[in-house]
């Protein structure tokens, strides 16, 4: 979910008050500009820079919709009085609408385009972009989450795999400790409807969520982060002894082999918000089956009561409620029947207390039991415990690294403990309950 470029076209946005006064008559909730501020200073003077902000002549791309306007207007304005400069990617909003009208670009492209227009990469262009921005800022916001049902998903798995270099390119620079990224959600009538709340109570839960309640949210989030890195410090000293992770659960028996050389990350402003702590396994040793009780949203679709089992590291049977041809189809991609991540978020760190139909907010829930998700296809090499821009390909590929055009986070709330069964023999539970117990 962390990567949906390709959805979105190059243009400058240009902004004045007329236009703003049109937008604000066509919406029905809008945050305060108080809290607009409190949240774009946040993803500009925290989130980016690996918590640290910014700095003076840096490049950020800003990407959004249009339906994302007034906190775009909010973001660009922070990059600015912090000495920055914007490279501005703004994108008409998707509607499944009438097919006379056209109203979806994107879903017109995948009904017209041909195979070389699918496989079509603008190479020149896009390793500019990647050599010009030192950082990236997506914001979430969807005007119609079914925008792209019913296209053919065949057709979207091969756009990403065409993309693929784009996405691997930037993480060539993160590595090298030269680029940072994070994304945020932007309320839509519509999203929070998919939701179940009305817009004020999806805002709520945005406002909880991110701080932005409180009178010095940066302060807060530092004051969080602290706390879940003392877990993931203690979760990194035991790492070199760890063999395999149980987790067993009225949803789940499931073994993940943890993998050499593994480091678990969190926070750094990658995503906001994010709670989680989270490791990119031996993708060779899952082992089990494991049910998740919170739908999938990919690509304009609802994918429901998503059943996996693993033999040999690979997903060898894959069930859903609904839409299952399309969860098929995206772990017939190369790679995508295979474990890229796993993940645990404390339910004392999480304000997500509602179901948001949005994988950014839903991966770190906090709930009774905190949350555990599963991505399917890519691993994070950044959780190599060494200097990850020295990593090779194959060396990679020797320690259990996934590679994939995909990478698909699939969540369970239910009860789980999982237990280490460290190298010597010796088993030591380390979260349980929603909490980790370290």
């Amino acid at each position: 979910m962390r990567w949906v470029i390709w959805r979105m076209i190059w243009k400058y946005l240009v902004l004045d008050n007329s236009a703003q006064r049109e937008y604000s008559a066509r919406m029905s909730y809008i945050p305060s500009d108080t809290i607009l501020q409190k949240y774009a200073d946040v993803l500009v003077n925290f989130a980016l820079g690996g918590g640290k902000g910014i700095k003076k002549g840096e490049v950020v791309r800003l990407s959004a919709s249009e339906s994302a306007k007034p906190l775009f207007i909010a973001v660009h304005n922070a990059i600015v009085d912090a000495g920055g400069h914007v490279l501005s990617h703004y994108a008409p909003d998707e509607e499944k609408g009438d097919k006379r009208r056209n109203d979806s670009y994107t879903r017109y492209f995948y009904e017209h385009a041909k195979p070389h227009q699918l496989d079509f990469f603008p190479s020149k262009y896009l390793k500019g972009v990647v050599e010009e921005m030192d950082h990236s800022v997506f914001l979430l916001a969807e005007k119609d989450p079914h925008a792209l049902s019913g296209v053919d998903p065949k057709k979207i798995m091969a756009r990403g795999k065409a993309l693929k270099p784009f996405m691997d390119w930037r993480h060539e620079k993160e590595w090298k400790g030269k680029f940072t990224w994070t994304i945020a959600l932007y309320g839509t009538p519509a999203m929070a409807k998919e939701a179940g709340l009305s817009e004020k109570e999806y805002w709520n839960q945005i406002i909880k969520a991110c701080f932005l309640d409180e009178a010095d949210p940066i302060r807060k989030w530092k004051e969080v982060y602290k706390e879940i890195d003392s877990y993931r410090r203690k979760l990194n000293a035991l790492s070199p002894k760890i063999d395999r992770l149980h987790a067993v659960g009225p949803d789940m028996d499931l073994w993940v082999k943890l993998g050499e050389k593994r480091n678990w990350l969190a926070g750094s402003g990658r995503n906001i918000p994010s709670f989680e702590i989270f490791t990119s396994p031996d993708w060779r040793g899952t082992e089990g089956w494991i049910k998740f009780n919170q739908p999938l949203y990919r690509y304009s679709n609802k994918i429901e009561g998503i059943e996996l089992e693993f033999k040999n590291g690979r997903a060898v049977k894959a069930k859903a409620k609904k839409n299952e041809k399309l969860l098929k189809e995206m772990i017939a991609t190369p790679g995508a029947d295979r474990i890229g991540e796993y993940s645990l978020t404390d339910r004392r760190h999480s304000r997500i207390t509602k179901f948001m139909a949005e994988t950014l907010f839903d991966e770190n829930m906090g709930g009774p039991f905190g949350n555990t998700h599963l991505a399917l296809g890519m691993s994070y090499r950044d959780t190599f415990a060494g200097d990850v821009s020295a990593l090779t390909d194959a060396d990679a590929e020797d320690l259990g690294f996934n590679d994939s055009s995909v990478h698909t986070d699939i969540i369970s709330t239910t009860r789980r403990t999982v237990t280490a069964h460290l190298k010597d023999g010796k088993e030591k539970v380390i979260y349980k309950e929603g909490e980790f117990v370290l």
